[in-house]
């Protein structure tokens, strides 16, 4: 009985860190974000390259970051600093560390969904994740009293260097991603996340209400 009930909770953590992934994954590589903010934070103004340039220097920059095995960093209307590339390698090392995740947390995320659904207790998904839907929340709203605080904060957990405070002058690359952009991108990963703990929250009461008519 204690087995079950550890591996259930691992089973939770896991399908936990697997949702938390997925967002992760597809909002870094969801492009029409960029794309969009491109007009609406008016990048070619910041600039000289064509939009078409642009969007393929981008698209380079995705396929470094997600690509295990291509490990040099090119893009050929942006040059760099040795320190502005020493980032995008250590920004690729937590792209590769979510695909893990991701990977390494699937199979226990189906096993408990499964497990759930053929005995019919979804709405055990009920409580865990209605705690979950704050998460999302509270963060919102840290970054909504402070983005920059929270942009800061961000990079000083997730980075041991100070390689992400890039010069202009030496690497342009940064103009092209406003810090304006990132808060978007944060603001669809956390909207993400609350989807997805919204779904399985649903999915239990909408289970529980069957099991009471």
């Amino acid at each position: 009985m204690k087995k079950q009930i550890w591996l259930e909770r691992l089973a939770y953590l896991c399908l936990f860190l697997f949702l938390i992934s997925l967002a992760i994954t597809i909002t870094i590589n969801f492009r029409p974000l960029y794309w969009f903010d491109v007009h609406y934070l008016n990048i070619l103004d910041a600039t000289t390259v064509s939009q078409d340039v642009l969007h393929k220097n981008y698209g380079l920059l995705l396929d470094f970051l997600n690509n295990p095995f291509n490990q040099t960093l090119a893009l050929p209307d942006f040059p760099m600093s040795a320190t502005g590339a020493g980032h995008f390698y250590d920004v690729k090392k937590l792209f590769l560390l979510n695909y893990a995740v991701m990977i390494l947390t699937l199979v226990p995320s189906i096993w408990l969904k499964l497990r759930f659904w053929k005995k019919g207790q979804q709405w055990r998904f009920i409580r865990p994740f209605q705690w979950g839907m704050v998460i999302p929340v509270f963060f919102g709203f840290l970054m909504a009293i402070g983005f920059d605080r929270f942009f800061v904060t961000f990079h000083e957990i997730f980075f041991s260097n100070d390689d992400w405070l890039f010069d202009p002058r030496t690497d342009p690359i940064i103009n092209v991603l406003p810090e304006s952009f990132f808060m978007h991108c944060f603001i669809l990963f956390f909207v993400l996340i609350e989807l997805f703990f919204f779904a399985f929250y649903f999915w239990g009461k909408r289970s529980l209400k069957k099991r009471t008519v």
